[in-house]
């Protein structure tokens, strides 16, 4: 069960290393505005979902109070001079140097509580990777993280604090090797621009690319500078990318480079906007990708924090959610058949009766030539750029 408000996380470990998903009630409460894409329920269905599918039910699994950042865990990253902007806009002052660095606009609207919201819903992130620095976690997911487009003095794409970069820094700082691992259908441009220049976080991101989608950055030949050069890759995917391919270009570049980084942990973004239907994305996947590539990480065997981030097509997003909880709690097929033997019920807002799963789709031959071909060009200029620093072939 949750705890009650304001409390910090003190874990009850049954035995060995929790999994832990992190969530407060407080913040299905209010948040950004009902007009915004980015949608705040998301993290709340799942959990709540999770739940109805008794995948809190096992000792090793338990649920946690995201503990809000202080000013001072926020200014680890963010500039005085922004914090106090957005302080201040929560308090309804707002003037164009709030505006200038991206307070206001339609991708980062003022909402009341704005201030207090964020650090709460990011909080949960650094709150993770203490769990696991402490030793009590090795898997913590947090949905209502993942602000991967923040950067340390300006908001963007509805991200106005970044807890990736926050928590990765924390883990960096106690002496762990980061490798932050991004498959959200957008580029995190915050996070790589915070490690460019590092050689002890890798940032690997799998979005969708061309300079007419935002942020129009994350292009093949980004691959760090200085200290950094060769700790930065970037596979930016054409339209219509479908799960073969994707898998595929997964498979066969960016897992090599998780395994020859070897991390200390894995920061994962679990962006669902890669989804196909998604409102603000182009690609196709179905949400058996992101199952089956979070299910290789696992399998690598290191500590892993999930955040969220990205999906506008809400039960799309929650259904997929859920289903990486459960392949992150080893359940997957358990409940897969669970599901499948009950019609998908419990489901209640999806048309597919077989489960968390989608059902598999192929991808028709008409622009498919073109889009494995520009997949497999980005692919093999990546492991031409990284693979021989690693010593892969």
């Amino acid at each position: 069960m949750f705890m009650q408000s304001g409390k910090q996380y003190a874990p009850q470990v049954a035995s060995g290393k929790q999994r832990i998903f992190i969530h407060d009630q407080e913040l299905d409460k209010g948040g950004y505005p009902q007009e915004c894409p980015f949608n705040t329920s998301r993290a709340g269905k799942t959990c709540k979902l999770s739940q109805n599918m008794g995948l809190f039910d096992e000792p090793d699994r338990c649920q946690a109070l995201p503990v809000a950042l202080t000013r001072e865990e926020l200014e680890s990253f963010h500039t005085p001079a922004y914090l106090d902007a957005l302080q201040a806009a929560q308090e309804g002052k707002h003037d164009l140097a709030a505006l200038a660095m991206g307070l206001g606009t339609a991708d980062c609207p003022l909402f009341p509580g704005m201030y207090d919201y964020v650090r709460l819903a990011a909080g949960g992130t650094l709150t993770g990777a203490r769990l696991i620095l402490q030793g009590e976690a090795d898997i913590v997911f947090n949905p209502s993280g993942g602000f991967h487009h923040a950067a340390a003095g300006s908001a963007a794409g509805f991200c106005y604090v970044n807890d990736v970069v926050i928590a990765a820094d924390e883990l960096a700082r106690a002496g762990k090797r980061v490798l932050v691992l991004d498959i959200d259908v957008h580029h995190c441009e915050g996070v790589q621009e915070a490690f460019y220049e590092r050689a002890d976080v890798m940032t690997v991101s799998m979005h969708e690319g061309g300079k007419g989608f935002f942020p129009g950055t994350g292009f093949e030949d980004e691959i760090g500078t200085g200290p950094g050069e060769g700790f930065t890759a970037n596979l930016p995917l054409p339209r219509g990318t479908h799960d073969a391919i994707y898998q595929e270009a997964f498979g066969e570049t960016v897992l090599p480079l998780l395994r020859a980084f070897d991390p200390d942990v894995i920061l994962l973004e679990l962006g669902m906007d890669t989804l196909a239907g998604d409102p603000l994305a182009h690609l196709r996947l179905t949400n058996n990708t992101p199952a089956d590539c979070l299910d290789l990480v696992l399998a690598l065997g290191k500590p892993i924090l999930a955040t969220g981030g990205g999906g506008y097509n809400v039960p799309n997003t929650v259904r997929a959610w859920t289903l990486c909880w459960s392949v992150l709690c080893g359940d997957d097929q358990l409940h897969q058949e669970l599901m499948i033997g009950m019609g998908g019920s419990m489901l209640q807002n999806t048309d597919w009766a077989g489960g968390l799963r989608d059902p598999a789709r192929t991808m028709e031959l008409d622009g498919r030539v073109e889009i494995d071909a520009e997949v497999r060009r980005v692919a093999a200029a990546i492991r031409a750029a990284l693979f021989p620093r690693f010593g892969l072939k």
